[in-house]
Order: structure tokens, then sequence, then C-alpha cells
């Protein structure tokens, strides 16, 4: 469940928070080097096609299927997550962050919740020294209705991080590789990684509260806070640094109005969403929306309020981490219902946000540094 929150954070810490988070910001904006891709590469680009098929995709099919904390199809899962990075992307780390709580519905069990980070780093930096640029689902679904799926809440956005991460893996091998030859690396704007956050426990088991919702994204928030790295290391712990936070969710139905919700990170709400205007103005996606899936691109600066919709990224934002919440409001009409499945979702839609995301990174990750040749195809082993 999500829950859309009036006030930010509570009302007498508005201005503060809001002062942290864009002195963050101000802190990170010199590491990022943002070139926008051009059209030659965002033709590269692909859409995942068949691995998005409900029944059979190689991405998506295996995580239709419920997904609730400590059951066999959460484990599942988490063996599709795992076995796909190990063998299609070694050169991934592979990290889990348990933690373990009790529910409403638990009485005095602890319920176990199992984080899982996949991360690609320069190969010669050192603890604490890359800024990462953090996508971010949660895995997990629904306890009730029984049986429910969460194809759009969250496998599809998991499905899609997939894809993105495979497709960079190319690029960023190449990229390591042409830095080492220069003599590049070892920089804090050179130092940029990528990691993949698939969290747990995101659904409330009850009623979403504080107390009963994003259960993992709150262990690992803080562990992450109370994780210092070694004194000389230019980030002070994990959370530091989170160049991007850029969460995922409820993704997949048609005719989605994702809203830009934070001013600090607009800019890069601008970003994701130019590049859907140049992708749609090049033919290359295949929805048909009534309006654009990012339509907030002009927003004024007077139009943000103190509302936000809660979800995994609050107890990181309440720790001044940079936000990019990319989830569909109004919610899709599946959502927490039966029909949150593989039947009803909208391919098309589908396979173009797996096509924008993709751009996304790569212009973050400043990969027009590698960008192919015209001669050239995409890598083969993109689909």
């Amino acid at each position: 469940m999500k829950r859309h929150l009036l006030n930010f954070v509570m009302p007498g810490r508005v201005i503060p928070t809001l002062l942290l988070l864009a002195l963050h910001q101000l802190l990170i904006s010199p590491v990022i080097a943002y070139t926008a891709l051009s059209d030659h590469f965002l033709k590269l680009v692909p859409s995942g096609g068949a691995d998005f098929d409900i029944e059979n995709g190689k991405l998506l099919a295996p995580i239709l299927i419920p997904r609730v904390p400590g059951t066999p199809g959460q484990t599942a899962a988490q063996q599709h997550f795992v076995n796909f990075f190990a063998k299609e992307l070694p050169k991934w780390s592979i990290e889990w962050y348990n933690s373990t709580s009790i529910t409403p519905l638990s009485g005095n069990k602890q319920v176990p919740f199992q984080n899982l980070l996949f991360k690609r780093e320069p190969p010669w930096v050192k603890e604490g020294q890359s800024n990462l640029l953090t996508l971010v689902a949660h895995y997990d679904s629904k306890i009730t209705p029984e049986g429910f799926i969460g194809a759009t809440d969250s496998a599809v956005p998991c499905a899609i991080l997939m894809h993105v991460a495979r497709f960079l893996d190319k690029f960023i091998t190449q990229m390591h590789d042409e830095m080492s030859e220069l003599g590049e690396g070892g920089t804090i704007p050179m130092d940029m990684g990528v990691q993949i956050l698939l969290l747990d426990g995101e659904e409330a088991f009850k009623q979403w509260s504080d107390s009963d919702s994003t259960y993992g994204a709150r262990a690992l928030a803080d562990t992450w806070e109370n994780s210092p790295h070694p004194a000389m290391s230019f980030y002070r712990n994990p959370l530091d640094q989170i160049s991007m936070f850029v969460l995922l969710d409820l993704l997949g139905a048609a005719n989605p109005t994702v809203p830009s919700f934070f001013q600090t990170t607009h800019w890069a709400y601008k970003a994701m969403a130019t590049i859907e205007d140049r992708m749609r103005k090049l033919g290359l996606l295949e929805s048909n929306p009534t309006h654009p899936f990012l339509p907030d691109s002009e927003k004024n600066a007077v139009m943000f309020q103190h509302a936000y919709i809660e979800d995994d990224h609050k107890p990181f934002m309440a720790r001044g981490v940079p936000i990019l919440h990319v989830i569909a409001s109004p919610f899709p009409q599946v959502w927490h219902t039966m029909n949150d499945d593989g039947a009803h979702l909208d391919m098309p839609t589908v396979r173009d946000w797996a096509r924008i995301v993709t751009a996304f990174a790569l212009e973050w990750l400043d990969m027009m540094e590698v960008e192919p040749k015209e001669e050239t195809e995409a890598p083969a082993t993109s689909r």
C-alpha cells in the first residue's frame, strides 16, 4: 500500500528537512556529469521485447506470483533475481540485508525481511569512494487478498530494473576499461557507480502505518546510517553515496500519470521527461497515451507543496537522500485487487517504461563517452 501524505514529514520539521535536502543536492551536484544521449544512442535502447512476456518472459514471468515475506513464493523471486545477476551479470556484487520484525498478524513471531542489493562500481574504488545511482523497487506482494500477485505493485518495476542492469553492463565495462587505459578514475566526478536495490516488506500486513509498512526500507536506512566508512573516505556512509534514489512503483498500467513530487530533484524529473518526449518524437515508444507519462516537466516552483506519497523512499528521504519517485498517481485501477496481474498489464506501456528508465540511467552515468558508432548494432546481450 501507499498513502498520500499532506504534511512533509511533520509540520515542525518542514523547513529543516527541505533545507537538508537542498544542501545535499547542492553538495552532490558537481559530481554528476549529465550529457544527453544522442538520437542514435536512444534508438539503440531496447524495449525488453519478449523478456516481458507474462507467460514465458525471462525477466517478468517468474515473478508474477504471490511474493509475501517469509513464503515460498518470495524465496522463488529471490532465487530468480540472484540467479539472473550471478549468471548474466557476474561483475555485479550481490549483497543481502536481512532483518526481522513483528507484524500486526504475527503475534510475537519475528517475520524475516530480506533486501537485495546488486552493485557495479569502478574496479579501482575503495570503500566509500563512489557515488551511486540507486534504482529501487520493492519485490514483496500484499498478503491480502489471498493469491494477490501485484504485477504493477511491483513485479514490473523489478523486471524493468533487471533489464536496465543488463543493458548498462556492456557500457559500464567499456567505460571502466577506457578509463583505466587513460589513467583516469580516482576522483569523485569520475567514480560513478550504479546499484539495483530490491526492497522487502513494503506492503502493510493489516493497515498502512509508520510501523506496519516499509519494513525492509526502514531497517536498511537505519543500517546504512549507522555504517560509517573509513575515516579518509569521501562519503560518510552508504546513504551519503546515493547520488539519486530512483524509486519505481505502480508501473505497467495504460495511461499512467507520474507527477514531479520534489522541487529539489525536479531537474532529474525533467531529464527523464525529456527522454520520454524525445523518444516519442523519434517514434521509439509503442504506447499511445492520452498524455505523457511524465507530464510535469514545466511545473513551476510555486506549485510544489508539502505533499507526497508514502513509500519505500520515506526513511531515506528523512535522512537527506535525494529522491526521484516514479509512481503512477492516481494509482492504477487494479491497485490492491486481484486484477493486478499479468493479464491486466498494458505491455506497450511496460516496454516503454523499460526504454525510458534505461535511457535515464545511461545519461546519468555519462555513457555518451562510450556511444556506439553509427554503423554498429546494440550490444548482443540486449533484447
